[in-house]
């Protein structure tokens, strides 16, 4: 199975916590056990963006789909940020820093928003 690199601790962590990969998959997956021992700085710090947005993008559907998404698509945008943030503290070609400058922006406008509409639209609980 080929999967991108900054997928694999999510899915890792969904196979370990569901049961549904055994361990030795796991660091085949990951490339073993030391794997992110050598790895980068920025690559260890994608691997824990990845990670906590795929968390939390686990939520608990409410069967309204334009609630759904809107929920879903935060901590999404989330992710993205935190990935951008990574690209700014250790990429050096500007026009990715750019790109990464733009995505901040344009990310936590649109969950501002999301946030406004779930504040009008949601159901509270």
């Amino acid at each position: 199975m080929v999967v991108p690199a900054l997928m694999v601790p999510a899915l890792c962590a969904h196979a370990q916590e569901s049961g549904t990969m055994p361990a030795h998959d796991m660091a085949n997956m990951t490339g073993g056990a030391n794997a992110t021992a050598d790895a980068a700085p920025s690559t260890l710090a994608f691997m824990q963006a990845a990670t906590q947005m795929h968390r939390t993008m686990e939520i608990p559907y409410t069967g309204d789909a334009n609630v759904d998404f809107i929920r879903s698509m935060i901590p999404h945008h989330e992710g993205a940020i935190a990935m951008a943030k990574v690209a700014l503290e250790y990429g050096t070609d500007p026009q990715v820093r750019k790109l990464a400058e733009q995505v901040i922006t344009a990310q936590q406008a649109e969950i501002d928003w999301m946030n406004a509409w779930l504040a009008e639209h949601a159901p509270t609980k």
